[in-house]
């Protein structure tokens, strides 16, 4: 397994695992972000999509997708940003910078290991 796929599998099981906080439990898992509790249904809605994307990424590390693996170099950056922008701008809770630090830590994982194994990104398949 490539360190590109590895870093992606790991992601996915990231994602998975929130996800299920999100899906299952998720005050419990807000109240230790100390954000407020939710008493709408979306917070597990966005806890299934995200576990859903979770496994897109652990399908896609199985598989060597490179393509998936650049675009989601730039997706997760765009998260971080997004996700200070809502902090910023937005009035969202400072613990989501948490989240979108994640992000971009995973990005830069994978973007090193695809750089290193010889990947361009700025283009979807391999030169």
């Amino acid at each position: 397994m490539t360190s590109s796929a590895f870093s992606v599998k790991v992601f996915g099981i990231y994602l998975v695992l929130a996800g299920c906080a999100l899906l299952f439990a998720p005050n419990a898992f807000l109240a230790i972000l100390w954000v407020a509790e939710a008493k709408e249904v979306w917070i597990r809605v966005l806890g299934t999509v995200v576990m859903i994307v979770g496994y897109y990424y652990w399908t896609c590390g199985n598989s060597d997708v490179r393509p998936f693996f650049i675009a989601s170099v730039y997706g997760r950056f765009f998260f971080f940003v997004c996700s200070g922008a809502l902090v910023a701008f937005a009035n969202a809770p400072t613990i989501l910078l948490l989240f979108g630090v994640t992000d971009l830590f995973g990005a830069a994982w994978t973007f090193a290991a695809l750089r290193n194994e010889g990947h361009h990104l700025l283009a979807a398949e391999p030169k």
